[in-house]
């Protein structure tokens, strides 16, 4: 058995009818090997973002200066897309009395259920580690 060496989130632009003020996004969760090998965990989750009317305000030393944001882009980082995709691909929030732990348990069970679907045996614990791992390498994630 090849362990489990990390989990990879992949974000693509949905082109199909995007605008300035709208964007639309499709994230893809991958499980990688220690020998490379990639596998499939989700595909079908992702998010759009409509711009509403914003404005950004700016105060030069001769008096305030306003402009009204129209592009989307303008105002989302590279940070705001990673965190985003993070929490799409991730457990859901709790519902019923269920803890936050408890969404993680089960959403790595799940997880761990397609691994085996497609000949691979990943535990639980081994995903709540890759998990653990990764968020530690990015900034502002809270799950672990």
């Amino acid at each position: 058995m090849t362990p489990l060496a990390r989990l990879v989130t992949l974000v693509d632009v949905d082109d199909d009818g995007a605008d300035v003020r709208s964007m639309s996004m499709s994230a893809r969760h991958e499980a990688v090997l220690a020998d490379g090998r990639r596998f499939l965990l989700l595909n079908d989750h992702g998010w759009n973002t409509l711009l509403g009317r914003v404005r950004v305000e700016e105060v030069p030393d001769d008096g305030s200066f306003r402009e009204d944001v129209r592009d989307v882009w303008a105002v989302t980082s590279v940070e705001d897309i990673e965190e985003t995709a993070r929490c799409v691909v991730g457990p859901d929030e709790p519902v019923d009395g269920r803890s936050q732990e408890d969404m993680e348990r089960d959403h790595r069970a799940y997880l761990s259920e397609v691994l085996r679907q497609q000949g691979v045996i990943v535990d639980a614990r081994e995903l709540k580690r890759a998990t653990a791992r990764r968020c530690a390498q990015a900034s502002g994630c809270s799950r672990a």
